[in-house]
């Protein structure tokens, strides 16, 4: 799933409820024997707000991306990604200012 993506590729993807949504692909690292994907919807008012989901495998042995449900581990995934990728993306280069 992973392989193939680049900085601002798109990726749709599919909640449980059968909702369809359009990320932008900013990143994937791999942190504390997991990897992670840094997506940024692209049809939301989030203010820039991205989300990290970690890469797993369902019961068929097929990559999916999944929520990070644990509190603790979101936040060291995100302090992380903040502290070695952020200082990297320049999230206003587009904005005309």
């Amino acid at each position: 799933m992973a392989d193939g993506f680049n900085e601002n590729d798109t990726i749709v993807l599919t909640d449980e409820d059968g909702k369809e949504t359009e990320f932008e692909f900013i990143e994937s690292f791999d942190f504390e024997s997991n990897t992670y994907y840094v997506l940024l919807p692209v049809d939301d008012n989030t203010d820039g707000e991205y989300v990290i989901l970690r890469l797993e495998q369902d019961e068929n042995g097929e990559d999916i991306l999944s929520t990070i449900d644990n509190d603790d581990e979101f936040d060291r995934v995100a302090d992380y990604f903040e502290d070695e990728y952020l200082s990297e993306i320049d999230y206003d280069d587009n904005d005309g200012e």
